[in-house]
């Protein structure tokens, strides 16, 4: 069975050091951690690290390195070598940058700072960003000829995309190094809605099963038992489990284990 890893977006309101709590107390076997890097002082990093320690709970993700005109290079790397220094196995990175060869050029630049280090740079599809869906990711990684460079795949951006299953599966099998993963309603946000796709983004995701998409096509198209975060965004989680982060996680991890039960 696949391990699971609790997302970060799943406790949007808490800290890193709650987040890794509740994926311990809910029995996942990862945790993703969101890095702010005007927040994460020296303070957060200590707490971050002992919490780790403590739990002994290992990091699959930090993010986000969101690819933007004008961004901060700086800010990039630190969140690379926050990740790092927690050990996280992977970075997600988001690109609004028009051009998908400046994307390549960045995806590079960010896959030769982390090298000599396990951590993969990760970039995302969907139709929030520039590169909107897995054969457009597919030229991005490939162009930036970097063997840290790898493609994230969220069942709620394949299916927003039209993304076929079939070419998740044609990918080579080393630019995949984990998934997202979730379920969602059959209703399309309008893409030209930028407001409506970050509402079914970050509101209205739902328990894996218990939506529409097509996730037994896209999980058996995945590398067999790599790593999935379970990106839940959901608002109806959020507001049947206000204040109890362990609950909310322990909800996500129960359904989880289920459906990935039910196929093994």
């Amino acid at each position: 069975m696949n391990p699971i890893a609790l997302a970060s977006g799943v406790l949007p309101e808490y800290g890193p050091v709650d987040l890794i709590e509740a994926a311990a107390a809910a029995g996942f076997d990862m945790a993703g951690l969101w890095v702010d890097p005007a927040e994460w002082d020296a303070a957060r990093h200590r707490d971050t690290k002992s919490a780790l320690a403590q739990t002994g709970m290992p990091v699959v993700d930090v993010e986000v390195v969101w690819l933007q005109p004008g961004c901060s290079v700086d800010d990039h790397l630190r969140i690379l070598d926050i990740g790092m220094e927690l050990g996280a196995a992977n970075a997600l990175c988001v690109s609004s940058v028009d051009d998908p060869g400046e994307t390549s050029e960045w995806l590079a630049r960010l896959c030769r700072h982390v090298e000599g280090s396990p951590l993969r740079v990760n970039l995302e599809f969907g139709i929030f960003t520039k590169v909107p869906d897995v054969l457009s990711a597919k030229r991005i990684v490939e162009q930036a000829g970097h063997p840290a460079a790898a493609i994230l795949v969220d069942p709620i951006h394949v299916d927003r995309s039209d993304t076929d299953p079939a070419d998740i599966a044609a990918l080579d099998r080393r630019f995949i190094s984990y998934a997202q993963f979730c379920d969602a309603r059959a209703e399309r946000p309008d893409p030209s809605n930028f407001d409506a796709i970050i509402e079914d983004a970050v509101d209205l995701r739902e328990h894996e099963g218990a939506g529409a998409i097509d996730l037994d096509a896209i999980w058996r198209a995945l590398p067999a038992d790599i790593p999935l975060s379970i990106e839940l965004r959901s608002k109806a989680l959020r507001d049947a489990h206000p204040d109890d982060p362990i609950g909310r996680a322990k909800a996500v991890a129960k359904a989880t284990r289920k459906w990935l039960g039910d196929r093994t």
